[in-house]
């Protein structure tokens, strides 16, 4: 079998109404999807976290791979990427994610060359559903839609998400720039939810530590199961461990310093980011020989969630939820998509490869908006449009 064709497109995918973040607002994200073809007839599906990605997949890594074997996966990596020592010593890790989404794709074409899932090839299911949060925040309103500004209605929001999924698994972001905002959201969700559902946090480094050890300290008498990047860098985490035993999470996937500073309990990535499931698997494995703990973070569209599910599927270590806003997606690129959690719980494609197709008119729909609008901007000020939206200051 030789890959005839590697085809990126970039793609929006909207939320049914902004949430805000740290820096922003947060409209919906945009990915690369990636199609790589073979002559015996079988496309593989893939996906990169970003739009970036598609430029350097197009007019670099594509031609690179052209009558390559797509079986042989090392060999492409070793066509699209330089040593990796070197790759992670640089400031640029957009070859890494763009290679992630195109290996994405090429254990797709080994799923569905040997006509197994994904999840077989990887050595077997230890769980068939895998488990993924609902998501709160504060809400810009949008046609009806979203307007939770305040600590009651995104606690009203969650009830009515568990009576309506049986949701009892949350996670979200209560940055507004107030931290007794946050406390007192805090108090209102377990006091309408009851002490048994998880509730999970994320600042996205918004706090100083003194802010975050005032927030940390309020909180923790509520039960936190884990807070994300309360602070911007693993040290201070270090020195806000001292003041708080609750579990902390963060984007930067650096085990060694992990390990070595003792925080954070849990990497929350995608396998894009690491350089595709092969290297996702290896460093899964790294954080289970270290105690560290590892989930995968939100907005991916549906060819990447699918990865996820068939690797937690094989993997025991992954065992807490994944964050989710498939809630908030307005469609996706695949048939049936987006996956939405009933039960707290989605259950793995068992198709063979991903288990998923391209639903062709809605990923043309989606390519249409990134080309009409762009990519989507995080970082828009909804109070100041002419300027980014600041970190709050002490």
């Amino acid at each position: 079998m030789k890959i005839t064709q590697v085809r990126a497109t970039p793609v929006n995918i909207p939320l049914e109404a902004p949430f805000y973040w740290s820096v922003g607002t947060y409209p919906g994200t945009t990915k690369t999807i990636i199609e790589v073809e073979t002559d015996e007839g079988i496309v593989g599906l893939g996906e990169s976290p970003s739009g970036d990605c598609a430029e350097v997949i197009n007019n670099d890594m594509a031609p690179r791979l052209i009558g390559y074997d797509p079986i042989d996966i090392a060999a492409c990596e070793m066509r699209c990427l330089p040593e990796w020592c070197v790759v992670q010593n640089t400031d640029d890790a957009s070859v890494v994610k763009a290679f992630g989404g195109i290996e994405i794709a090429l254990w797709d074409i080994r799923g569905k060359a040997w006509n197994e899932p994904l999840y077989e090839l990887l050595g077997g299911a230890v769980r068939k559903k895998i488990p993924f949060t609902e998501y709160f925040c504060f809400r810009v309103e949008k046609d009806g839609r979203g307007g939770e500004v305040s600590p009651e209605a995104v606690a009203d929001y969650c009830v009515k998400m568990r009576e309506e999924h049986g949701s009892t698994m949350f996670e979200g972001k209560l940055t507004l720039g107030d931290p007794h905002l946050e406390v007192a959201t805090v108090k209102c969700l377990r006091e309408k939810l009851g002490p048994e559902v998880m509730l999970r946090l994320d600042s996205n480094m918004a706090w100083s530590l003194s802010t975050a050890r005032q927030i940390l300290r309020e909180i923790e008498p509520y039960n936190i199961r884990n807070y994300e990047d309360p602070v911007a860098t693993f040290e201070e985490m270090a020195a806000l461990r001292q003041h708080s035993s609750i579990p902390f999470s963060s984007h930067v996937p650096d085990i060694r310093r992990a390990v070595a500073l003792g925080v954070p309990d849990t990497f929350v990535t995608n396998f894009a980011v690491l350089g595709g499931i092969n290297r996702a698997i290896r460093f899964i494995g790294a954080c289970e020989a270290m105690g560290v703990g590892f989930w995968c973070y939100s907005g991916d569209a549906g060819v990447c969630t699918a990865a996820y599910l068939h690797v937690s599927a094989a993997m025991q270590w992954i065992h807490e939820p994944s964050q989710s806003l498939k809630r908030w997606q307005i469609g996706d690129v695949i048939q049936g998509g987006p996956f939405k959690p009933k039960n707290n719980v989605v259950d793995v494609p068992e198709g063979p490869g991903l288990g998923v197709e391209l639903d062709q008119e809605a990923f043309k729909h989606r390519h249409q908006h990134y080309q009409e609008n762009g990519p989507v901007d995080h970082y828009n000020n909804p109070d100041n449009p002419d300027f980014f939206r600041r970190l709050p200051l002490d």
